[in-house]
């Protein structure tokens, strides 16, 4: 860190220091060499905001170089525009629609949604959680004219109230079925816009849609035991954590729905997919390990970037470093959360997010400068208040 700038402040970072990091390519008597800039780990108190390197990474200052040029570098060509999520909807054919999560949970409830309904009589969304209050105000701008909106695996947030208002009031009939923790005032808000509102931790989300769709139906019944077993972290069948990691990546989504929903839980495209996810995780999570940074105080809290896998990552950097919580944070704030103590979704909800009490996901609010500080340092000034609610959590109370 350059001197004069406080562990506070290093969210902040001057453009004289910019030009500092830039243009100082050689040793100097009076100015640090870039080769000490490299990424490391560094441990430091949550109370003092200093503290020790860790472990060295394998870049140089030429790394930071690297990354500084991507973000004033020439911008990428900009991607042609598709239809909007409201004029998809607008435009479907279906009568159900059915806005879920993005993972292998979803895929489950989707693919028994469609051997319930039939296959083309469903519109899918799957949302990250962080987006899903914006898309159920997009499926609230089309008049529903009394078609099902059926929603799974997504729990409350701040705002998904107005959303669901705005939904019912166009004409839609809103089921939502979902395994995450909501306060009893939070079921109060939704479910008076709702035809039917389950809330249910007993089980995951795709247990739910199964339960109440197609109880009778034995593949049904099968989807949802191998999807539980990954996503309540039971890992009693092989099957599901194939699955899994399959399902973690949004392009694979839609053929893996497909292939639950006829019933097939492996062939030659499922183990291809897993061998080279398989060799890709291996990388991504050394590359996030090594510009790791942790937090020592009431909870060891370890900071790392997002490059795919978050779960895989997360669990890695626990065995490893011993680590309470687990914070993996993609470039534009968005972070999923880990934890040992059963506080993740209370520290989730401080962050515009939510989700399970040992596993959820929230957003930083990075701002041009956060996302520079976190790209070239690894860290910013969120972090200080993550680890401040973190510690100021009851974790008796959190478990009730």
């Amino acid at each position: 860190m350059k001197p004069g700038i406080s562990n506070k402040n290093r969210s902040i970072i001057p453009v004289l220091w910019l030009h500092d990091l830039t243009s100082h390519l050689s040793p100097s008597p009076h100015r640090p060499h870039l080769s000490r800039l490299k990424n490391r780990h560094i441990t430091m108190s949550s109370s003092s905001g200093t503290g020790n390197p860790g472990s060295s990474g394998s870049s140089t200052g030429a790394g930071i170089l690297h990354r500084i040029r991507s973000l004033f570098g020439p911008k990428k060509p900009e991607k042609k525009q598709g239809p909007t999520l409201e004029e998809l909807v607008r435009g479907r054919t279906a009568g159900i629609v059915h806005l879920t999560h993005n993972d292998l949970d979803a895929a489950g409830a989707d693919a028994i949604h469609r051997r319930v309904y039939g296959h083309d009589e469903v519109f899918t969304v799957f949302s990250s959680v962080g987006r899903f209050t914006k898309n159920l105000n997009s499926i609230a701008n089309v008049p529903g004219k009394g078609d099902i909106l059926s929603i799974s695996d997504v729990g409350y947030q701040n705002g998904v109230d107005e959303a669901a208002r705005r939904a019912k009031a166009s004409g839609w009939r809103i089921i939502w079925r979902d395994h995450h923790r909501w306060k009893p005032d939070q079921i109060r808000q939704i479910e008076q816009y709702t035809e039917e509102l389950t809330v249910d931790t007993s089980t995951c989300g795709c247990g739910l849609v199964a339960r109440a769709l197609a109880p009778d139906d034995p593949v049904a019944v099968e989807i949802a035991t191998v999807v539980c077993d990954y996503d309540l972290w039971t890992h009693r069948d092989p099957r599901s954590a194939i699955l899994g990691q399959i399902g973690s990546i949004n392009k694979n989504l839609r053929p893996l729905r497909n292939r639950l929903e006829q019933g097939i839980f492996t062939d030659d495209w499922i183990e291809e997919t897993y061998a080279e996810i398989d060799r890709e995780r291996t990388q991504a999570i050394r590359t996030s390990i090594r510009r790791m940074k942790i937090r020592k105080g009431r909870y060891t809290i370890a900071f790392a970037p997002l490059i795919n896998y978050p779960s895989e990552t997360a669990a890695a950097i626990r065995e490893e470093y011993k680590t309470d919580i687990e914070v993996i944070i993609s470039e534009n704030g968005r972070f999923s959360l880990r934890s040992a103590p059963p506080i993740s979704h209370l520290i989730a909800a401080e962050f515009g997010g939510g989700g399970h009490p040992n596993a959820s996901g929230g957003t930083f609010p990075f701002t041009f400068w956060d996302k520079l500080s976190f790209r070239i340092l690894g860290t910013t000034s969120h972090f200080n208040r993550f680890v401040q609610v973190a510690e100021a959590q009851n974790t008796h109370s959190s478990a009730e």
